[in-house]
């Protein structure tokens, strides 16, 4: 194995294999994607965001002391077609509630299966990076293989559940998130909390009491539901130049 004195040296030698191995492996999840793609699967993303507490009542953190606050995450997913036609879920994520659900996994798929036939389910990979990391010295590898098991936070993802509906699970690389609509999805659901918490709260006085309601499920609803078709197509379609880009300069 080469010695390199110089640290800078060394560190940009093997972010660069690093980089070569990432972008190897996004060409093999498009590639795949598109032949799925053409073999008449549909495309659908599925995913979750965490909903600070903190977020959703507009309280500022910013004095410098750290604050243990809850924290929901919600599950849904959605493509081309707009939303699925499942419910969402919602989780509240603490120390006391980290079970994870392997059972919702399977009802969308079956749900996913009913409304679209055959799908492509593509989920983020989580970051992996010190173990993906290559050692100085050796030559970057791409591995073609199934996705293994894929943890959310609260849903179990598992490739035999989506085959067992006919379904394709793929893992997108983590370094190429801006190829998953859903990240834009959610981006405009936490806009829009920002934007209209004030609408779906209420206060309520009781003599010496003043308590603040914030209906956290309508405003959670209304705001997903504001992300409509149109705005779906436009993010996926920016998603697909993306994808043309890679396959047409790297492949």
């Amino acid at each position: 194995m080469p010695h390199f004195a110089n640290t800078l040296l060394r560190n940009i030698i093997t972010r660069n294999s690093f980089d070569n191995i990432r972008r190897k492996q996004c060409l093999q999840y498009l590639k795949t994607l598109r032949t799925l793609q053409y073999d008449g699967f549909k495309t659908i993303y599925f995913g979750e965001t965490d909903i600070a507490e903190s977020l959703v009542t507009g309280e500022d953190l910013s004095d410098g002391y750290f604050v243990q606050t809850p924290t929901w995450c919600i599950v849904h997913a959605g493509g081309r077609h707009g939303w699925v036609p499942w419910k969402y879920q919602m989780f509240l994520r603490d120390e006391l509630c980290i079970k994870q659900e392997d059972s919702l996994f399977f009802e969308f798929c079956d749900v996913v299966k009913k409304t679209y036939g055959k799908c492509a389910i593509v989920v983020k990979e989580r970051r992996q990076q010190d173990k993906m990391r290559p050692n100085v010295g050796e030559e970057p590898e791409v591995q073609v293989h199934a996705p293994s098991v894929i943890n959310l936070t609260s849903i179990v993802c598992c490739p035999e559940v989506a085959k067992s509906c006919g379904h394709e699970l793929l893992s997108l690389p983590s370094p190429y998130n801006y190829l998953n609509p859903l990240d834009s999805a959610w981006s405009s659901l936490k806009w829009f909390i920002i934007n209209n918490r004030k609408e779906f709260c209420f206060h309520y006085i009781d003599s010496v009491y003043s308590y603040q309601y914030i209906l956290l499920s309508d405003l959670i609803s209304k705001g997903i539901e504001r992300i409509n078709l149109s705005k779906w197509k436009t993010i996926t379609n920016k998603v697909w130049r993306w994808e043309n880009y890679y396959l047409g300069k790297f492949s």
